[in-house]
């Protein structure tokens, strides 16, 4: 339900149009209605689902959330993404 890469020059090139959000190191679950892709500008975070399994990313990941996907977001370091929802 979630998942990530090292995007290429091509895919980092896309995001370019899509909205930016920040927030400082915190804690807080989330729900994902529909599918969110988003780059990591700055920080780390890990999320954890619902089913127990985890994801860490860092600057320079490509990330995915899928659509259902009940999670804890934990912000170790101030995160900045491009993110693109659908």
């Amino acid at each position: 339900m979630m998942s990530k890469h090292k995007p290429t020059e091509e895919e980092v090139n896309q995001t370019e149009s899509w909205g930016i959000w920040s927030k400082e190191p915190s804690e807080f679950p989330w729900f994902y209605e529909e599918r969110e892709t988003c780059l990591i500008l700055e920080g780390s975070a890990t999320v954890t689902a619902a089913d127990g399994s985890v994801m860490s990313f860092e600057k320079g990941d490509l990330v995915t959330f899928e659509p259902g996907l009940e999670c804890t977001w934990k912000i170790n370091q101030a995160i900045k993404k491009r993110y693109r929802f659908g």
